[in-house]
């Protein structure tokens, strides 16, 4: 095991490089888009392809036993609870299922940020335009980070509070504790979509006290596409609606010569919000690598590690001709560059043929590198943007 001592130090990009499959003169700095694959999340995903080769080898425990050890190191990352976790396709699907469970009516409103992730989005305009409540939009602050604005929106009216740790074109910084006791004192819940924060960022649900949190697995949590985390506080589990009604969830599923026995009642916990065919049995592999992996090198020091990188992106951003938010008003993880002259065809282009991987969002260049990555792959960044200034 890592000593804390340890553990506070940053980590070494080119030891963690060798963990990954990224060829050499490749600079990937887009893990707010999907990350790269950890040697040994290929290794167990293709283990487990060659499983299904003789499916007579399973039995009833292999259905749900891969799954629990899943809910247990995703509960640990968050400082949550095993029983709290469901296992869910996407995060659209954990934000539906939380507008399903959410009472909102006239003349109420649900808050969310300016530009948010069409994810985090949909569910609640369409719960709004079954009712009379109201979409609330917050802004984009023009300096600090966007707690602020978010807490002013929240008042007697509000009856949801849909927000993230960060934007995603651009890690602006929300408080999501203060968020959640502001949230908590006019009796709203708080929605979290976690999907561009957990794994990268310490997120504490003990702390925050969120209804719902969801995240996809395969940006900062580094494992397969097609699997994704919903957390659901203890209230939430005993009486909430499922959006299926899969016999997998049911109470005595894992006795499979009785499941004719028909059952009115679900597995503990959050496992009845759970998805058909939920223990996925590749993906279960695959994620279960990853998260080990993370819990391997702990949230703390992956952000750490990632911000002095981000920090050097903020730093050279002016003599490249462009502007960055301060890491004041950021998270660690990821910052958005804008070019004062504007975004051009060209540049997009020379990034590619430089084999510099990023994102363009909202007009800007959205920087989201992981500990893979050095000072060169930053300055391999900065000299393409120097040589359009």
């Amino acid at each position: 095991m890592t000593s804390m001592a340890e553990r506070n130090v940053n980590l070494t990009a080119v030891t963690q490089r060798e963990l990954f499959e990224i060829p050499e003169g490749v600079t990937y700095l887009n893990c707010a888009n999907m990350s790269p694959q950890l040697r040994r999340v290929t290794e167990a995903g293709i283990a487990a392809v060659r499983s299904k080769a003789s499916p007579w080898m399973l039995r009833a425990a292999d259905w749900f036993t891969p799954t629990e050890r899943l809910r247990t190191l995703f509960a640990r990352l968050i400082n949550g609870d095993p029983d709290g976790v469901a296992i869910v396709p996407a995060a659209s699907y954990g934000i539906a299922l939380a507008a399903a469970n959410l009472s909102v009516g006239a003349g109420q409103s649900i808050v969310l940020l300016d530009g948010e992730f069409p994810s985090n989005f949909y569910a609640w305009r369409e719960l709004t335009r079954r009712g009379a409540a109201v979409l609330r939009t917050v802004a984009r602050p023009t300096d600090g980070d966007w707690t602020e604005p978010v807490l002013r929106a929240i008042d007697s009216t509000t009856a949801v509070v849909a927000v993230p740790n960060c934007h995603w074109t651009d890690g602006r910084f929300v408080d999501l504790v203060r968020v959640g006791a502001a949230a908590r004192s006019v009796g709203a819940a708080l929605v979290i979509d976690g999907s561009q924060s957990v794994g990268a960022y310490p997120l504490d649900v003990a702390s925050i006290q969120a209804d719902f949190l969801v995240t996809v697995g395969y940006k900062w949590l580094l494992g397969p596409y097609g699997l994704a985390y919903l957390y659901v506080a203890p209230r939430w589990r005993t009486a909430g609606v499922p959006l299926e009604r899969s016999w997998l969830t049911k109470e005595g599923a894992e006795n499979f010569a009785a499941l004719t026995e028909y059952s009115d009642h679900y597995r503990p916990g959050a496992r009845r919000f759970d998805m058909g065919e939920f223990p996925q049995f590749v993906l279960t592999a695959m994620a279960t690598a990853a998260l080990e992996q993370l819990m391997d090198w702990g949230v703390d020091r992956v952000q750490g590690t990632i911000a002095a990188l981000t920090s050097r992106v903020e730093e050279g951003a002016a003599k490249a001709g462009a502007e960055a938010l301060r890491r004041s008003d950021r998270v660690g993880h990821l910052i958005a560059i804008r070019m004062l002259a504007g975004m051009g065809t060209d540049l997009v282009s020379a990034l590619a043929a430089a084999n510099v991987y990023v994102s363009v969002r909202a007009g800007a260049i959205r920087v989201a590198p992981h500990v893979f990555n050095t000072e060169r792959d930053i300055d391999r960044l900065l000299d393409v943007l120097r040589s359009h200034v």
